[in-house]
C-alpha cells in the first residue's frame, strides 16, 4: 500500500528497479512480474533495453514526475542481472549539462512550520473518487510531457526517448514481436537472422508501459498480420500483463494477438526460442507458457 499511497500524495519520487522474480519460491533472477504487479499504482513505469538506456532514463523520469502537469512517482525499471550485473560501457553526463536539463525541484507543497499542512488526509466516500481520477488524468497527461522531455533530451545529449514505443523493422513486418526491458536486444538479433531469410518480422519495443501507449502502439501495429507478445510476467489466473494491454487497444482490429509466457525467474530467452515463438505464431498457436517443462508438474 505504501507504493500507492505515494502515487496519492503526489510525490515525485523516481525508484529505480532491478527487476526480478517474486516468491515463492525465492528466485533472485530476473522478470518483471515485480514492477508489473505495480502496474495500477499511479506509478509512471520506464523499461530500459540497456544501461545507457537505463541511466539515461532517470534524468528523463525525474523530469516529467516533477512536471507540474503530472507530479507522480516513476519506476525506471532495468532487467536484474541481465542488466544490472553486467559490464557495459555508458556515457555518464556532466553535472553541469545535467542541471540545464534537469532544474532544481520547487515543490509546491512541502513540511513548513510556518505554514503547516495535513499529507495524506482521510478521506470519505465523498471525495475518494475524485482523487483516483486526478490521478488517472496526470498520468494521461504526462504522454505530451514524456514526449516533450524526450526530445529536449535528444536536443543536448543526442540520445532519443520521445516515443513510448519503438519500432524495428516495422515498414513491412508480418509477425510482429512485442516486448520490453533487455529481451529486446535478443529479439532484434534473431530478427536479423530472420530478415537474411527473407522472413517479414519485426519489433514493437515498449519504452513506457505506464501511462500505456495505446493510440501509439495502435498505429505502429496497424499493418501486422499477426502479434505474438512476449510477456516476463504473468496476471496470474489471466494472461501476461502486456498482452492483455495490446488486446484491448486492437480489439476491433481483426488481428491476432498470440500471449508467450516466457523467461519467468531468469530461465534464458535465447535467438532460437524468440525464432520458435515466431514459428507458433504463424502456425496460430499462442496463448501458451513457452518453455514448460511438463515433465516437472
Amino acid at each position: 500500500e505504501v507504493c500507492f499511497n505515494v502515487a496519492g500524495m503526489r510525490f515525485p519520487i523516481v525508484m529505480s528497479i532491478a527487476n526480478r522474480a517474486l516468491g515463492a519460491p525465492l528466485s533472485i533472477w530476473n522478470d518483471q512480474q515485480d514492477s508489473i504487479s505495480l502496474r495500477d499504482s499511479g506509478w509512471l513505469q520506464f523499461y530500459a533495453e540497456d544501461n545507457q538506456e537505463a541511466t539515461d532514463l532517470h534524468y528523463i523520469a525525474f523530469r516529467v514526475a516533477e512536471d507540474n502537469a503530472v507530479l507522480l512517482p516513476a519506476f525506471v525499471c532495468f532487467d536484474g542481472f541481465i542488466l544490472s550485473h553486467t559490464y557495459e560501457p555508458v556515457e555518464m553526463l556532466k553535472q553541469a549539462d545535467v542541471d540545464k536539463y534537469l532544474p532544481a525541484f520547487a515543490p509546491k507543497e512541502r513540511l513548513d512550520a510556518a505554514d503547516p499542512i495535513s499529507f495524506g488526509m482521510f478521506s470519505t466516500p465523498d471525495y475518494y473518487l475524485e482523487f483516483r481520477y486526478e490521478i488517472d488524468k496526470a498520468l494521461k497527461d504526462a504522454k505530451s510531457v514524456i514526449e516533450k522531455a524526450g526530445k529536449e533530451f535528444a536536443q543536448q545529449f543526442g540520445r532519443d526517448y520521445s516515443a513510448m514505443v519503438e519500432g524495428y523493422h516495422l515498414a513491412d513486418a508480418e509477425t510482429v514481436l512485442v516486448a520490453m526491458g533487455s529481451i529486446c536486444g535478443t529479439t532484434k538479433d534473431a530478427i536479423d537472422e530472420m530478415r537474411a531469410e527473407g522472413k517479414k518480422v519485426g519489433l514493437l519495443k515498449i519504452r513506457v508501459f505506464r501511462p500505456f501507449p495505446a493510440q501509439d502502439l495502435t498505429k505502429a501495429l496497424s499493418g501486422a498480420k499477426r502479434i505474438a507478445v512476449l510477456d516476463k510476467n504473468i496476471s496470474l489466473g489471466s494472461k501476461g500483463a502486456l498482452a492483455l494491454e495490446i488486446k484491448d487497444a486492437l480489439y476491433g482490429s481483426g488481428i491476432p494477438v498470440y500471449d508467450y509466457i516466457i523467461g519467468l525467474g531468469g530461465r534464458d530467452v535465447r535467438k532460437k526460442d524468440i525464432k520458435e515463438v515466431v514459428a507458433l505464431a504463424e502456425k496460430g498457436t499462442g496463448d501458451l507458457f513457452y518453455g514448460l517443462k511438463k515433465e516437472v508438474l
